[in-house]
């Protein structure tokens, strides 16, 4: 049986810093075993440029990204979603994992500034790795389909 990989989905206001950092983060660690989403509830017209200097280096290049906006599709299509300081403007749907990663906001702030944000993201991608990853070794030793994130 092939498994479907689980979505995530990264939600911050502007979709330009903090989902934008997640995102990259977790579509590189993964290394495909997670499908990765992100948007933004009034998203900038473009990215944080602090942010794109802060993800080059740690060598993952996000500058083919554009934020975009925040869809009730893009929610119900996902099996995780995490927010970064939308509030409540993320839609709830039942049978979905919601987490709020409560995380300063890279917004007019320097390099300097971004670095450790960068640096508490990917510290909270690992983990969510190391779950979806205990997710998939369950599912298989169960001979089942994937839980989902309820």
């Amino acid at each position: 049986m092939t498994e479907t990989p689980p979505t995530v989905l990264f939600v911050c206001v502007h979709n330009a810093g903090r989902s934008q950092m997640a995102a990259g983060l977790l579509t590189h660690l993964a290394e495909g075993r997670v499908e990765v989403r992100s948007a933004g509830s009034e998203p900038a017209d473009q990215l944080n440029p602090a942010v794109i200097e802060a993800m080059a280096e740690v060598g993952i290049d996000i500058t083919a990204e554009q934020p975009k906006l925040l869809t009730t599709d893009a929610v119900q299509a996902a099996d995780v979603v995490i927010t970064m300081g939308c509030g409540d403007t993320c839609p709830i749907f039942p049978g979905k994992r919601y987490e709020d990663w409560q995380l300063d906001d890279p917004a007019g702030q320097g390099i300097e500034t971004v670095r450790p944000i960068r640096d508490e993201i990917e510290r909270r991608v690992r983990d969510l790795i190391t779950r979806v990853d205990e997710r998939r070794t369950w599912s298989l030793m169960q001979d089942a389909p994937r839980p989902r994130w309820e």
